[in-house]
C-alpha cells in the first residue's frame, strides 16, 4: 500500500505577526489625499475614498481633519508649495505678477482645485509663505499696509476666479459651443437697445486668456496702490 499525504493549508499568520500598518500622520493623509486628486480627481478626494487608501476607518480621519472641505484646503496649501518665489531685483509690479500668474498656474494644472479653491481656507505653510512674498512685495512698492492687506486679498480672488472660470481640464465637451454663442450673441446685439454692447462687441471678447489674465493683475495692483482702505477698516 502506497501512502497518500495531503498537503495542509498554511496556518493563518496570527495579527501580531502581520507587518503594522504605518501610523496616521497629517502630513500622511494630506500626501494621499494629493495622490488621489492626481490619479482620480479632487471629486474623489473623500474621507470615505482616503480612509479605503489608507486602511482605516474614516472615523479615524477625523482626529486630524475635521471635514472634507478643510481636507480640501490642505490639499491646495500642499500645492501651493510649487509656487515659483519672484526673482531679486527688478520692478516690484512685474515680480508680483509673476508670483499671481505662478499662483493661477497650480489651479489651472489640477482638476476641480480651481473651483474648491473659492471657498477653501489654507492656513498651512505654504500659504503663508505665498500671503507673506506678496505682503513683502507690495511694502516694497510703497502700498500702505492697511492697502496691502485688503489687497492681497482681492488679488487671490481675482486669480482663483479666473483659474475656476476659465481652467482647461474642467471645461466641458460645449465649452467652445458656449462661448461661440455668446459671441455671437454680443455681435447681434442692437445697437437701438444695447448701443454699448453693439459697439464693444469685439473687445468684449478679444484677447488671449493669458492676456486679459495680466492686464487684470496689472489693473488690480494700480488700484490697489492709489485706493486708501476706509478709515474704520484700518486696524492699529
Amino acid at each position: 500500500m502506497t501512502a497518500h499525504s495531503s498537503a495542509r493549508p498554511p496556518a493563518p499568520r496570527s495579527r501580531r505577526e502581520r507587518p503594522a500598518k504605518p501610523a496616521l500622520t497629517r502630513a500622511g493623509i494630506v500626501a494621499a489625499a494629493v495622490e488621489i486628486m492626481r490619479a482620480e480627481g479632487l471629486g474623489k478626494v473623500t474621507m470615505r475614498r482616503l480612509a479605503q487608501e489608507l486602511d482605516t476607518g474614516p472615523a479615524s480621519l477625523y482626529v486630524y481633519v475635521r471635514n472634507t472641505a478643510e481636507l480640501h484646503a490642505a490639499v491646495l496649501d500642499e500645492l501651493l508649495g510649487v509656487v515659483e518665489p519672484p526673482p531679486v531685483g527688478g520692478d516690484w509690479k512685474e515680480r508680483l505678477e509673476g508670483v499671481l500668474t505662478s499662483y493661477t498656474a497650480v489651479l489651472f494644472r489640477h482638476r476641480g482645485l480651481a473651483k474648491a479653491a473659492l471657498v477653501a481656507r489654507p492656513r498651512g505653510e505654504h500659504y503663508l509663505r505665498l500671503i507673506e512674498t506678496l505682503l513683502a512685495l507690495l511694502d516694497e512698492g510703497g502700498v500702505p499696509p492697511g492697502q496691502a492687506a485688503w489687497g492681497v486679498d482681492l488679488l487671490l480672488q481675482y486669480a482663483t476666479a479666473t483659474a475656476a472660470e476659465h481652467s482647461p481640464a474642467d471645461q466641458a465637451d460645449g465649452a467652445q459651443e458656449e462661448w461661440d454663442a455668446l459671441a455671437g450673441a454680443l455681435r447681434d446685439a442692437s445697437d437701438r437697445t444695447h448701443p454699448h454692447v453693439a459697439r464693444l462687441a469685439g473687445e468684449l471678447v478679444s484677447g488671449r486668456p493669458e492676456e486679459r489674465i495680466s492686464w487684470g493683475f496689472r489693473a488690480l495692483i494700480n488700484g490697489i496702490l492709489g485706493t486708501p482702505v476706509p478709515v474704520d477698516g484700518a486696524r492699529s
